[in-house]
This record gives structure tokens, C-alpha cells and sequence, in this order.
């Protein structure tokens, strides 16, 4: 889009409403105003079943139409009782989204509009909450259903649908011009490796080759910046450890789905009403030493908790994993040294990058692109130490066409690490890593 057209929308010319209101409008917020007068706590009632309560808010609904006296059509009263039922019982005006599999998130500002991702890409919809305080009742009855909280005194919280999807929400008086609530939705069915060399996310011979890394034992670290897909590709990693080892996942809400018999699922919990009773990641990467772990597999590394991490690694527990959110494998070395810091120890620079450069093996770079694609653009061996620097290699590096997309190519170089990967009976074919392009996707 030019510049001049641009600023003709900014000014308001080519400004366009959102399409007409619905009639029913004013009776669905006069219905539920009416049903919350009547049920009141029963909303809310753990002892009372889905069933139980669709079935109460049906009687009730049926009593308020009545006395409405306002004639509606056979199709009219089916389609408000389900928006009553999605505004009482579901999630509102965001309920088609989160039922349509080609939404990867839903984005809510406040009363005033609802953005959704779809194909990597965002789109302002027509939908709305009828009012700050529906939303709010929304946000509390999703991060209710997960035993979480949000109030005035605690006004921020992290939550999960039954789903998986990760929830967000933040209310006044952090969220100055109302509630604000993000959900990211993630696929019933995990992307395998498959997938993702379908969509273009990394050719067939990086994923044969990640495949390799991980059966062999090797300390891997993801790196990328908000939704470039961290945690589908940990996901599809984590997918290739094989079956008879124990794996321990650790992650502040559960978003990893592995397929392996042996996983113990961690999560972080935080504080309570009292300001008690907040388990850490940090806390539950130390507690996970003592469960006898073939893999750790940390959702996002965050804090003082890399500190553990890297001790781990150096501590016989290969093969571990983990995501960092950075722009690049040098910046994701820089970030891992910034948050061992974190864990309150006065530790040389020098000691923490020989901890960084003995402990991980492989860093993994996501970027997404501007057509919304997400794409592994870097995959670097930490080599080793020279003088004060982390050494980085490069085994394959994205290169960006003048016209868009881009192609991940072979560096030439074969790591380091092959050899080890030789002892344990794995062979890469030095044809990885021959220096031509390789096609994305197939």
C-alpha cells in the first residue's frame, strides 16, 4: 500500500464501518442481563454439570422471551438462544473462532474489536463484545475452568483452554482502555515432521537431519521471536525421542502434546490469594533431576532457570531440549548469559559462556517471513570457546530472494559433532551438507 493511501485511511477517507448491527442486538443484552439476575451463582456452580445448566439457562431463556411479548420467528429464537447460550455458557462472539481450525489466534481489545491470525497473517473481524463487563465475565470463566484467578489485586494471569490453547488476559487497571484478551489455539491433531516440510517450514533433509540430532543425544536449543512456531517445532523434536526413554516436560502452561508412553508433564503454578504457594520453572527444572530423566524438555526458558538447564546438560542429562525467545543463535548465546544471571549468582561472564558453550550443541533459528510463513532460517553448532566469544558454525543459513521467500541452503560445512553422532551408530550423508539448495517443502 502507498504511503498516500496510507494516510487517506488514517484520516479517515476510505474508512469503512463494520457491517450492520444485529437486530436482535438489544434483546440478547436485555436476555442476559435478565438470565444473570436469575441464575446468578448457579453460573458458576462447579457441582452443577454442562448438561444440568444448558438445561436451567434453556427453561430461563424460554420465561424471558415470554415476557418480552415480541414476536420472532421460528428461526429467529433458535439463533438467539445460541448466542445467549455462547455469551452465558461458551465464550461469545470469539466461540466461531475458536471452532475454526484455520484461526491460529484471537486477539480481543477490550469492547472496541476482535483481530484474528489466520495464515500467519492478521484480520480485523466484525465481531464484538457487547460490553466490557461481558468480556470480563468471559476471561473469568475461562481462567476459572483451569483453577487460576484475575482480579483487581491480581490483574494479569496466563491460562489454558482444555484444548491446549494458551490463554492471555489482562484487566484495568494494567489494561488501561479495558480487558484485553489473546488466545493462541494450537491443532487438535500436532504437526509431525511431515507438516511441516509440506507448509515449507524446513526442507526434508534438515528434518532428517534434526531427526538425527535428537536420537543422537544432542543438546538442542530453538530460538525465534513471538509466533514464529517455537513450540510446534519443540513439539515435532520432542516427537523424535525415541520410545523407551523417560521424558520430562516442564512449562509454565502445557502446550506440548508427545506421543511416547514415558512423559511426565510439569507445569508452573503461580501464587496464590495470599501470595503463597508460586512453583517456579526454575523450581521444577531442579525437581526434575531428581526423577531420573533421560530427556528434559523445557517449554520456554525464561529466567534463572538456565542456570539448571546448563548444569543439567553438563551433568549427563543429553539430549535435552529448549526454546529462547531471540532473534538470532548469537542473540539466543547473549540471552542464555543474561538469564543464568538472573539466577542470582555472581558467575565470571567467562565461566557462564564455557557453561553455554560445553552444554548445548545445535540452536535452531525460526523466523516468520512478511507473507506470514514461518521458516527455519538458521541451524548453528555451538563449536566451542575461543578467547572470551562462543564460538557459532553455521550448517545451513536461509538466504531471502529479492522478490520473497527464500531458500535454506547447506553451508558446506560439516559440524563437528558428526563424529560423535558416528559412535553412537548415526550416519548424516555428507550430501546434507553440499552446499546447493534445497527445496522447500514437496
Amino acid at each position: 500500500m502507498k504511503l498516500s493511501e496510507r494516510l487517506r485511511q488514517r484520516d479517515g477517507e476510505d474508512f469503512q464501518a463494520p457491517s450492520g448491527s444485529d437486530p436482535l442486538g438489544p434483546m440478547r443484552e436485555r436476555a442476559q442481563a435478565a438470565l444473570f439476575a436469575r441464575l446468578g451463582p448457579r453460573l458458576y456452580d462447579s457441582s452443577v454439570t454442562e448438561s444440568e445448566l444448558r438445561s436451567v439457562v434453556r427453561e430461563e431463556l424460554s420465561k424471558v422471551l415470554a415476557a418480552e411479548a415480541i414476536p420472532l420467528s421460528q428461526e429467529e429464537q433458535v439463533r438467539l438462544a445460541a448466542i445467549v447460550f455462547d455469551d452465558i455458557l461458551g465464550f461469545g462472539p470469539i466461540e466461531p473462532f475458536l471452532g475454526d481450525p484455520s484461526v491460529t489466534e484471537v486477539m480481543v481489545n477490550s469492547d472496541s474489536s476482535i483481530f484474528i491470525e489466520r495464515d500467519g497473517l492478521l484480520h480485523e473481524t466484525d465481531a464484538r463484545f457487547a460490553t466490557q463487563d461481558h468480556l470480563r465475565r468471559v476471561i473469568e470463566r475461562i481462567v476459572g475452568q483451569v483453577g487460576r484467578r484475575i482480579d483487581e489485586s491480581s490483574p494479569m494471569v496466563d491460562a489454558r483452554l482444555s484444548d491446549g490453547s494458551r490463554v492471555n488476559a489482562v484487566i484495568p487497571p494494567l489494561a488501561v482502555d479495558g480487558p484485553a484478551l489473546t488466545i493462541r489455539k494450537f491443532s487438535q491433531d500436532p504437526f509431525s515432521s511431515g507438516d511441516l516440510v509440506r507448509m515449507g517450514t524446513l526442507p526434508l533433509e534438515v528434518a532428517e537431519f534434526l531427526d538425527a540430532c535428537v536420537a543422537g543425544r544432542l543438546n538442542v536449543l530453538i530460538s525465534g521471536g513471538t509466533g514464529t512456531g517455537k513450540t510446534t517445532l519443540l513439539n515435532v523434536m520432542s516427537s523424535f525421542i525415541p520410545e523407551d526413554q523417560r521424558i520430562v516436560t516442564i512449562e509454565d502452561a502445557v502446550e506440548l502434546r508427545l506421543n511416547q508412553r514415558h512423559v511426565i508433564r510439569l507445569e508452573a503454578r503461580p501464587s496464590n490469594i495470599e501470595g503463597k504457594g508460586e512453583v517456579t520453572i526454575r523450581d521444577l527444572v531442579r525437581n526434575a533431576l531428581r526423577m531420573r530423566p533421560d530427556r528434559i524438555v523445557v517449554g520456554e526458558v525464561r529466567g534463572g532457570e538456565a542456570l539448571d538447564m546448563l548444569q543439567a546438560m553438563n551433568t549427563g542429562h543429553e539430549g535435552s531440549l529448549g526454546t529462547v525467545h531471540a532473534n538470532s543463535p548469537r542473540d539466543a548465546v547473549s540471552r542464555l548469559e543474561t538469564m543464568v544471571l538472573m539466577a542470582g549468582f555472581d558467575l565470571p561472564v567467562k565461566a557462564i559462556r564455557e557453561q553455554i558453550a560445553s552444554a548445548l550443541n545445535l540452536i535452531v533459528q525460526l523466523d516468520r517471513l512478511s507473507d506470514g510463513s514461518r521458516r527455519v532460517t538458521q541451524v548453528s553448532e555451538v563449536v566451542g570457546m575461543e578467547g572470551q566469544v562462543v564460538t557459532l558454525q553455521d550448517a545451513f543459513k536461509f538466504e531471502h530472494a529479492i522478490t520473497g521467500g527464500g531458500m535454506l541452503h547447506p553451508t558446506g560445512i560439516r559440524p563437528q559433532f558428526a563424529d560423535r553422532l558416528a559412535a553412537r551408530g548415526i550416519e548424516l550423508d555428507p550430501s546434507v551438507f553440499g552446499g546447493y539448495p534445497m527445496a522447500q517443502g514437496f
